[in-house]
């Protein structure tokens, strides 16, 4: 099987990925993909016979997990809404960083303001290097997506 030329797999979707499918979908994907990537993080099989049987099989408790994911999703989603941190990074009188504002520091201001977000649901639209206030995408779910405001600025006083 190819795709374009390249080598292809089919693997089954155990959960819905963005730009691919949803869960139960028998789908194409380069080699590398599947083996380094969907199938050991658990999101998908491959897309051999025993394999849909077995799916089939557990496609109800499969799903069951995904709506109870969705749902702790979706309460996390509600605790974020209208979240707005507060960085303090030291900055030049035109406003530019001295550095910039990574993920890891999103990460942290969530963790200290309470709310625990893995780095990898974290998504910058662009590198922060200017102080101001930023949307900043919080992928909770494949399907639930909350959004937080960062406001960088020099010092405290700034802040209020």
């Amino acid at each position: 099987m190819t795709i374009a030329g390249v080598n292809a797999m089919e693997v089954i979707l155990l959960e819905r990925i963005g730009r691919l499918g949803a869960i139960g979908d028998v789908v194409k994907v380069k080699n590398g993909y599947g083996r380094n990537f969907l199938i050991p993080q658990k999101k998908a099989l491959r897309a051999g016979a025993d394999n849909k049987k077995l799916f089939e099989e557990r496609r109800h408790i499969i799903e069951e997990q995904n709506a109870q994911a969705k749902a702790a999703a979706e309460t996390k989603s509600g605790a974020l809404s209208g979240v707005t941190l507060t960085l303090v990074r030291q900055a030049s009188q035109e406003g530019k960083l001295y550095g910039s504002v990574s993920v890891r520091d999103v990460a942290d201001a969530l963790k200290d303001a309470g709310h625990d977000v893995p780095r990898s649901q974290i998504i910058l639209s662009s590198i922060i290097k200017t102080i101001g206030e930023y949307p900043v995408r919080l992928t909770l779910h494949a399907e639930v997506v909350a959004t937080v405001t960062i406001n960088v600025v020099r010092n405290e006083q700034e802040a209020a």
